[in-house]
């Protein structure tokens, strides 16, 4: 199922099973060499300030803290940058994976564009993990993979935020390309760019939702209605990028030093509740470019 329709698909996702992996194996990063702020992305990303100076070797050294403390819970690779590619950052919109199969993304920028070329990822995964390869730039449509669409790995179930970085039939592919069970197609708020600012599912028994970042105030409600536990964060929670969280373990949420800083005490007493650690490290030089800690970080299931 793959419908706009509210009330279908919740009925639908209650009657699911969390018979599949709910966190992923390893993650992987791309450094921030070259870093920079790209025009591109700025056009439709109301996070992103060009007229904000970036420190490339303070980006290298937060992004290396970032993978370093990853590492102590998850293997966490990490590929080389490409100033030709400042974006690629943020490698989670361009390439993700499902069990036995990688996507890639068909982009909306072309700076994003340049970066679902790399060969070494795919490769990587293609040829030293087996996986099957699933390339979206051969269809139409526009689809983010990972920041476009929140993902319920246990129930195979997606939550797709349609906006300028995601169509209707760029959702359809992805939740082909993803093996979903179900898909949930909503309109973000005017200004956001993806759904994982706003939403994130947390080892598939928790949620942690920025309302204000939907269109229609009844979706947030319904989806946070399907989790035992759901951490509904404010507007300037949001802005901190606290909604762009993410559980690569059962038992820890991650996000940037600002983003937890940001929390009200309700907002980690709900995440305590939920039975997570919350775990950040300072990333404020590459958020600069419009994305936290969830954004750069790409799933190996």
């Amino acid at each position: 199922m793959i419908t706009r329709d509210l009330d279908a698909f919740t009925r639908l996702a209650r009657t699911l099973p969390t018979d599949a992996p709910a966190c992923p194996k390893a993650v992987f990063l791309v450094a921030p060499e070259g870093f920079a702020l790209a025009c591109e992305s700025a056009s439709d990303n109301v996070y992103m300030d060009l007229d904000r100076r970036v420190d490339v070797a303070r980006a290298l050294d937060q992004h290396r803290d970032l993978q370093r403390a990853l590492a102590a819970d998850v293997p966490a690779i990490c590929f080389a940058g490409d100033a030709a590619t400042p974006d690629a950052v943020f490698p989670n919109n361009v390439f993700a994976s499902a069990p036995g199969r990688v996507l890639i993304a068909r982009m909306r920028h072309p700076v994003r564009q340049r970066e679902a070329q790399r060969g070494d990822i795919r490769g990587f995964f293609t040829d030293v993990l087996g996986y099957v390869l699933h390339d979206l730039r051969a269809g139409e449509g526009v689809g983010e993979l990972t920041g476009s669409l929140v993902i319920d790995r246990a129930r195979r179930i997606g939550f797709c935020g349609l906006s300028e970085r995601c169509d209707a039939t760029g959702a359809a592919a992805m939740h082909a390309a993803f093996d979903l069970r179900a898909t949930l197609l909503f309109e973000l708020a005017p200004g956001e760019y993806h759904a994982n600012v706003v939403l994130s599912v947390l080892a598939g028994r928790a949620v942690s939702i920025c309302a204000d970042g939907f269109a229609d105030a009844a979706v947030p409600a319904a989806i946070g209605a399907l989790y035992a536990h759901a951490i509904f964060l404010d507007a300037a929670e949001r802005l901190a990028f606290a909604g762009n969280c993410i559980a690569p373990t059962a038992d820890a949420v991650w996000m940037s030093q600002t983003a937890a800083d940001a929390l009200r005490p309700a907002s980690r007493a709900a995440f305590a509740q939920a039975g997570f650690a919350l775990r950040s490290v300072p990333l404020d030089e590459i958020e600069k470019a419009g994305g936290s800690l969830r954004c750069c970080v790409g799933e190996i299931y």
